[in-house]
């Protein structure tokens, strides 16, 4: 199964493809990045499939280590390694290995090719599409980085397996997102979900892989439209980075969760979804992932992590919302006292 993008391919479940277009690049060396887990669980399949000499690079996992210390023991080993800039870097893990990888990879030497190999949901589903690739800087989240798209993606969904339930749960929040800003019978179907366990998750990861690369290949470099893919991250990405900064880390998904929540509150307080269809999200999210008032009430200190939000113009905080179930607009700005209501109205228990 593969989905053509206009500057390289994502392919599902082909191991075959994988070879042949490792053999097609002929790089010079052949290196796979890797961390603890995906070393224990995921690497013994590429290998067998593969039967291509690689040289491994070993990072420890978690996005605590998504900074540019990581990213120094990555350049370290390929210059260790003599690698020039016909090598290849194969990035075999979640999304912090393929952003971090990515960045590595599109810097070192000005850039060598890179394939992502993404194990995760989250990663399947979301990170690994669309070319944006970098690190953690200064307690927020993803402050360094470019855009470059890889040589493919390559998706094995067997690697899913391997995954506890949270992480299910965490790569799941984005396939409701797509649902939610670009197709509403999908979010109506996947909201309904009651065991993630029991998904097609070929079927899953292709309608989500395709739902953003429809919208990252009209804007490729964020200029526009492609800002809607930011709807429940604006608000998710402060409180993923406050807590992240107390050493108590929460998976993205269960921060983009919450993020939704309080996000589609500011679409209904801009008039654009009704009240019921708000409290339809809530509940569908709340099912889901639970309840975490605790995780939104150091407002202040979340609003101050907003304050440095990309999207940010001229000091103004810029959101996506919602104007309908199945479609997103952006670069809409929300006031403090705005998105105060909104963290209370997660908050609240109802």
């Amino acid at each position: 199964m593969k989905t053509e993008c206009t500057k390289y391919t994502i392919v599902i479940n082909e191991w075959d493809t994988l070879k042949k277009d490792i053999l097609r690049i002929n790089p010079s060396a052949t290196f796979v990045l890797v961390d603890e887990n995906t070393e224990k669980y995921c690497l013994h399949h590429f290998l067998d499939h593969t039967d291509i000499p690689v040289k491994i690079i070993r990072i420890p996992s978690g996005e605590i280590h998504k900074n540019i210390r990581t990213c120094e023991l990555v350049w370290d080993s390929l210059i260790r390694e003599n690698a020039d800039r016909h090598s290849l870097l194969i990035n075999l893990g979640g999304g912090v290995i393929g952003d971090l990888g990515g960045f590595c990879a599109a810097t070192y030497m000005r850039g060598i090719r890179f394939i992502q190999m993404p194990t995760t949901l989250l990663s399947q589903v979301d990170a690994s599409v669309g070319g944006k690739l970098g690190i953690d800087y200064g307690g927020y989240k993803n402050m360094i980085g470019l855009i470059k798209n890889p040589e493919g993606v390559y998706i094995f969904t067997d690697f899913l397996k391997t995954l506890p339930y949270e992480h299910l749960r965490s790569g799941f929040a984005e396939s409701l997102k797509h649902g939610l800003i670009a197709d509403r019978k999908t979010w109506e179907e996947l909201s309904a979900q009651k065991d993630l366990t029991q998904l097609d998750f070929e079927r899953l990861v292709y309608n989500s892989v395709n739902i953003k690369k429809s919208v990252t290949e009209s804007d490729p470099f964020e200029k526009g439209w492609r800002k809607i893919l930011n709807f429940g991250h604006t608000i998710g990405h402060a409180v993923e980075s406050y807590w992240l900064e107390k050493n108590e880390p929460i998976l993205h998904g269960d921060a983009i969760a919450i993020g939704m929540i309080s996000e589609a509150y500011l679409s209904y307080r801009m008039g654009k979804i009704s009240e019921e269809e708000l409290f339809d999200i809530r509940n569908a999210i709340l099912r889901l992932y639970g309840h975490h008032p605790r995780m939104v009430k150091p407002r202040n200190e979340i609003l101050r992590k907003m304050q440095h939000d990309k999207k940010n113009h001229n000091g103004s905080i810029q959101f996506a919302l919602l104007d309908s179930l199945g479609h997103a607009y952006y670069d809409a700005p929300v006031d403090d006292m705005a998105i105060a209501e909104s963290l209370f109205f997660y908050e609240e228990k109802m």
